[in-house]
Parts: structure tokens; sequence; C-alpha cells
């Protein structure tokens, strides 16, 4: 598999060092040189396949060969463990339950999936991998748990203090061993920017080995493919109809991996995007003009993104030429934005007509995919229900004015000891915390 960065189609990178670096020199984002078609006999096998099937058949279509059959297959083995399944609240409304991993969260696909990639390539290394990641809440708990005691690889997380849930917080603090949590004093887009900044640094990167595991990693964006083909598979049988896909977005990187599968063949007639207030794409695809701003903080934490990294991808996805990426986006993907007061609302209306319990970020999906089906009657929509909703325990119980089942993972975090480094969001500092 060949790469190449956004910011110079020229580049080719083998998938091996596009993986390893994270992030190429240029600032740019990784994407593939191809993305190819599934062959027939992919879509004559489908109906059947388990997840793990689906995982080897899309990854060994995009790696063309670089990684032996018998090998690849094993890694999906390994890091798809876990179920992704398809709950029906009417015959409009589906949701894909991502949260069955470790962590209770969808990246818990791409983590696992990266860690065993990655250990993979790492297996003949001299030096120790460092593994860089900012989280806005899940990816945080789900890469400590994927690379957690992966031998020759150290995992620092940064998450911006006072922003994530107190159990996510426990998730990305108490594991110990080879990974690290920094608590940074500021927001999430200031976690990104310092990950961002190592990458570019020569002095840091000739003294380490550096990684990313946040979604700017291709690494993390293939196995999140995956999951888009399970849903329809299960939804065969329920007929044929005009399928999309509303995903609760604040990277973008989930969103990607549905383009990323659309154009392998999985047909999806439309991808809706939903944010909370944070709603700089939902903003670009009424206007055109791509307005990065500072995020707010709300219920849906994992969503609080300013300045999206994947819409780089998403522009060279549907790159053209006098205005027409823009034109190109916006037919293919919709977005809708929604206060944390809509988010309280839809969470009670949905509990109350069919007795189910949504996620702040589940919930904001909802109320774009009730919005999306008012004007396509016709059309089915799957909702990316990306974390459990246990994970945001205070808020949904208050929102509910009941309690909720906690799973026991997450559970016994409570009495577990937060480990935690403070940290300013001053590139200096957190170079010298690296260095030492």
């Amino acid at each position: 598999m060949i790469l190449y960065s956004t910011r110079n189609p020229r580049e080719k990178t083998p998938l091996d060092i596009a993986v390893m670096r994270g992030l190429p020199p240029d600032n740019g984002l990784y994407m593939p040189e191809e993305i190819p078609e599934l062959p027939t006999a992919f879509w004559q096998t489908f109906p059947e396949m388990s997840l793990p099937e689906i995982g080897f058949a899309v990854s060994k279509a995009l790696f063309q060969g670089f990684i032996p059959d018998e090998d690849l297959r094993g890694i999906c083995k390994r890091a798809l463990t876990f179920p992704a399944p398809v709950h029906k609240l009417d015959d409009q409304r589906y949701v894909l339950e991502l949260y069955h991993g470790p962590s209770l969260a969808f990246k818990d696909f791409g983590a696992r999936f990266m860690a065993e990639l990655m250990s993979y390539f790492n297996r003949d290394a001299g030096q120790d991998l460092t593994i860089l990641v900012a989280t806005s809440g899940d990816t945080g708990g789900a890469v400590a748990a994927g690379f957690y005691q992966t031998p020759g690889i150290e995992v620092v997380i940064l998450y911006p203090s006072g922003k994530v849930s107190p159990l996510q917080e426990k998730q990305l603090t108490t594991l110990g061993h080879n990974v690290r949590a920094l608590e940074v004093d500021g927001t999430f887009d200031d976690c990104q920017a310092l990950v961002k900044q190592a990458f570019l640094d020569e002095e840091l990167t000739q003294k380490m080995r550096l990684s990313s595991a946040n979604s700017i990693n291709i690494a993390r964006l293939i196995p999140q493919s995956f999951y888009y083909f399970e849903a329809y598979r299960q939804l065969l049988a329920e007929g044929d109809r005009p399928t999309t896909f509303v995903v609760p977005s604040g990277n973008f990187g989930n969103l990607t991996a549905g383009l990323f599968a659309r154009r392998m063949g999985l047909p999806i007639e439309h991808m809706v995007a939903a944010t909370n207030i944070n709603d700089v794409v939902p903003r670009y695809l009424k206007s055109g003009k791509y307005a990065p701003k500072p995020s707010h903080r709300t219920l849906s934490n994992a969503m609080d993104v300013g300045d999206p990294s994947n819409f780089a991808r998403m522009e060279n996805y549907f790159s053209g030429t006098d205005g027409s990426t823009w034109n190109n986006m916006r037919e293919h993907i919709l977005g809708y934005a929604y206060t944390d007061a809509q988010t309280e609302e839809t969470m009670r209306e949905v509990e109350q007509k069919f007795t189910y319990i949504l996620d702040p970020h589940g919930a904001v999906g909802y109320r774009a995919m009730d919005a999306y089906l008012a004007n396509h009657p016709d059309h089915r929509a799957v909702l990316l229900e990306t974390a459990h909703p246990a994970k945001f325990l205070e808020d949904v119980e208050r929102i509910l004015d009941h309690a909720i089942e906690v799973p026991k993972r997450l559970a016994s975090l409570r009495n577990k000891t937060k480990v935690a480094t403070e940290m300013n969001p001053v590139y200096k500092d957190f170079k010298r915390y690296l260095l030492s």
C-alpha cells in the first residue's frame, strides 16, 4: 500500500513508514494512493461474513499484498474480538452500537487494530516507539486499553483538564505500566497542537521514535471502515432500501472512514455529519468557507473540536477545481448542529419513545437522523452510537432523572487512583517532558 500527503501528492510513502510515522513531514495527512472497489467475489460471500472476515477482506484490498494474508488474518482476528450489533428502533431508524469493546467506545476498533499493526511493524526494531495521542474523551481510553503492556511501545496521552467525564479520566490515568497521562491546562485543540508540533520537531524526532494514535494516523481510520460494512450486512435482512449513516463528529475520522467504505463499493446514500455547537463543518457545508474557531465545552465532549484534523482528508477525497470540492462534498454529506439543551431533550424523548438510552453524542446524532429522515421519508438511517451512556454517568442520570446500569469494567474504575502529570499547553514544556 502506497500513501501520499494531502499537502504533497507527489511524495509517496509505504504503509509501514506511514503508520509508524503517523504524520507526514509536511504536516499534511496520509491518504491511500488507491482506494479500490471490492471485487465481485467479496459481495457474493458478504452476507455470511464475520466481522474479522470483513476486516481481513477490506484491509487486504487496501494493503495490496503489503502484509502476507496469514499475518493480516491474525491481526484482524486478534483485534476484532467484540461485536458491532445493529439495534432497530423502527422501520427507518437503526442504531449501530459501537461500545462493546474494552473501553466501551467505538475507538476500540481502531486502537486495537492499530496496536496489532504497529506491533507487527515494530517487531524487529531496536528502539522503543512512543505513541503520542491527544484525546477529547474516548480516544485516550481506547488507546490505553489497546496498547497496554504492548512490548516495545510507550504511550503518552494528552487530555484537557476538566473537559472529560470522571470515568473517561479514570480510563486514561489508572493503567500505568507503559501508559502515561498528561493533564493539559487547555482545550483538546491545545493537546492536538502539542502532538502535531512534536512530529514536526526534527531535534525531537532524531532522539525518539514517535507515532500517533489519533485519527490523523491512517491505521486508525482503516479499521473504522469495517463496521460500516458490518452494519450494512446486518441490514440485508431488512430489505434493500437507500441507506444513510449518521455520524456524531468531532475530528471527523469516523465519517472519513465511512467515505472510504463508500468508495470501496458500499452503497451509502448519504453521510450525515452531526455536531454540537462546535459546528465548523456544518457551517462549511452551508457556506463553502472553512473557518476554524476555538472549541467550546459541551455535554458531548468528544466532539468539542474547533479545527477537525480530518477535514484535510475530506477535502482531498472530494477535490476538484473552481469550487467543485465544496459542491462535491455537500452533495454527499449533510451537516447538522445542536445545542446541549436540544441534546438533553432528545435523550429524554428517545428513552420515552423507544425505552432506549443514548449517550450525549448519540443524542446529537439521533437529532440529526430525525432531521434527515423528515426530508427523505423513503430512506433508512443508521446512527453510529459511539460510546456507552455509562461513560457519562453523572450527566445521563441527571438528564433522565434515574440511575442507569454501569458495566462492571467501568464500575471497577471508581476506586482506582488517578495518576497524571499536570502540563501547560506550552510546547517547550511538553518537549522537555518527553526528553526526560
